[in-house]
């Protein structure tokens, strides 16, 4: 203990006949006393020599016989074992406030995280594949989702915006420009594709053209 309480009344009345020297060893033999916070168990010299006091043995002796008890753990201070005891009690006490107030918190913390819940993200090639664009019928929209699907191309706004583009280049509707990509198994639309093969209206025409019926495929369909 570094820090006790001293009651000055009581001291003075247990020790107004002692004399100079005999009250120093007292004060000195109780600070030494709640600082180890443990008895003297040494002999009446080696207590002596602790305290500072070696040349005045007679008077350390005299108040160890007077205000302390030679127990089996050496020289001990009733008063002072009690004062220890509730100081060790409260530093228990504080200790176990702490950890459960510590307890507390982390409990409280772990209350307070919620789990981490991924959402799938509401993106844009989610809401497109629900919802046809403006100005295309949901019949010829959903016959697109599936195209797109079968090229393993995913739908996405760029993708429409492109087609959308380029619809205006080879000036058609994006009606129009989505129609034609589900009817020449088109993933995607390009304005010259429309001009290419403008001249050919039938499979026999675009054989003419392309040579045979792969190479026409080949050439249309995106992947």
């Amino acid at each position: 203990m570094h820090y006790y309480q001293f009651n000055i009344g009581d001291y003075a009345s247990h020790t107004q006949r002692l004399s100079l020297m005999e009250d120093l060893a007292y004060r000195r033999l109780l600070d030494e006393y709640y600082l180890h916070e443990r008895p003297f168990n040494s002999g009446i010299a080696s207590v002596a020599r602790q305290i500072g006091m070696r040349e005045h043995e007679s008077e350390v002796q005299f108040i160890l016989e007077s205000f302390f008890e030679l127990t089996a753990d050496g020289w001990a201070n009733k008063r002072a074992d009690e004062e220890i005891a509730q100081y060790r009690s409260k530093i228990e006490q504080a200790s176990r406030a702490g950890r459960a107030s510590a307890e507390r918190r982390f409990n409280a913390g772990s209350t307070d995280v919620q789990p981490n819940i991924k959402h799938k993200p509401i993106n844009i090639k989610q809401e497109t594949k629900n919802t046809a664009p403006d100005g295309v019928s949901d019949s010829v929209w959903q016959d697109f989702v599936k195209l797109r699907k079968a090229k393993k191309a995913a739908i996405t706004e760029t993708a429409i915006k492109g087609i959308e583009r380029e619809a205006r280049k080879a000036g058609v509707s994006l009606q129009a420009a989505i129609e034609t990509c589900c009817e020449r198994g088109w993933a995607g639309f390009k304005a010259e594709w429309m001009q290419t093969v403008k001249p050919a209206p039938n499979l026999a025409a675009a054989r003419t053209i392309f040579g045979d019926e792969r190479t026409f495929n080949e050439t249309l369909t995106i992947t």
